[in-house]
């Protein structure tokens, strides 16, 4: 059988790096892990960097044009143009988009953000909170099914990594004329790895080696289409979260609260250089 493996002491067979099922997932929370908020009315906050992340994507210019309003659409449509009013009269918290541009209300992050979500009801066809919660809910299952296969995905292309890795180790083992007693017995555990999985020669170590390429290329764009489906589902939500507030009356009043607090904060502080 020795005869048979001394092929590999004539080829080099380094393998790929193995992997790991955490890809770029939550970048968001990555980026907002070196940022706190310490005061009111603060440029850096976390929920504008979560905001702009989010939503860089989407985009946010003037409401979109909407054939048949329904009450979802309808009830941004409206409460669009009260945080609009509340931008231009300063009764609301001056959050930045922009943070190295001005303040306006073209630049209020609240007012893109709803803008935001706006634009993806009306891009995506939500006709209602029940179709949104309907896709939620698939989205969460799809993604699930999306991470179970790449996992498995996973677990073969480091299984490949490692025959490559014992059959580098056997070809460089093989090399020596006098190896130890341990050598010895990694050379006979790395053969017997080889056996079991069909690999006699340089050519099925090359082929192994080009399947674990192919593999890893898959693995990268499921990966990809993971995050995209994670990237929606955080999008829906986050419309969800925004129209169960804005339906029982808390959005406007919220920001109102938000301001007069911010407002009594900056008095307090103020008072307290005199």
């Amino acid at each position: 059988m020795k005869t048979v493996y001394d092929h590999f002491a004539r080829d080099s067979f380094d393998s790929p790096p193995p992997l790991t099922g955490k890809g770029t997932a939550k970048a968001i929370h990555f980026v907002m892990s070196f940022v706190r908020t310490k005061t009111f009315g603060e440029e850096y906050t976390e929920d504008s960097l979560k905001t702009r992340i989010l939503y860089r994507e989407v985009g946010a210019g003037s409401t979109p044009t909407i054939d048949s309003q329904s009450q979802l659409m309808a009830a941004y449509v409206a409460v669009i143009g009260d945080v609009h009013i509340l931008a231009a009269q300063r009764k609301k918290v001056p959050r930045k988009r922009i943070i190295t541009a001005e303040y306006s209300v073209e630049n209020d992050l609240d007012v893109y953000r709803l803008s935001a979500q706006l634009s993806v009801i009306n891009k995506d066809n939500i006709r209602s909170i029940g179709d949104l919660e309907g896709r939620i809910s698939k989205l969460r299952i799809e993604y699930e099914k999306q991470r179970q296969e790449i996992n498995e995905h996973i677990e073969e292309y480091n299984r490949m990594v490692s025959l490559l890795e014992q059959a580098q180790l056997f070809k460089q083992l093989s090399a020596k004329s006098k190896p130890s007693d341990a050598e010895q017995l990694q050379l006979k555990v790395c053969r017997q790895a080889l056996e079991q999985n069909d690999i006699h020669s340089p050519a099925d170590v090359d082929a192994l080696r080009e399947k674990a390429r192919h593999l890893g290329i898959k693995i990268s764009a499921l990966k990809d289409n993971l995050e995209g489906c994670r990237k929606r589902y955080d999008v829906y939500s986050d419309i969800a979260k925004t129209y169960g507030e804005i339906s029982q009356g808390d959005y406007i009043s919220r920001l109102v609260e938000e301001e007069r607090q911010r407002r009594k904060y900056v008095a307090k502080k103020d008072k307290r250089k005199i």
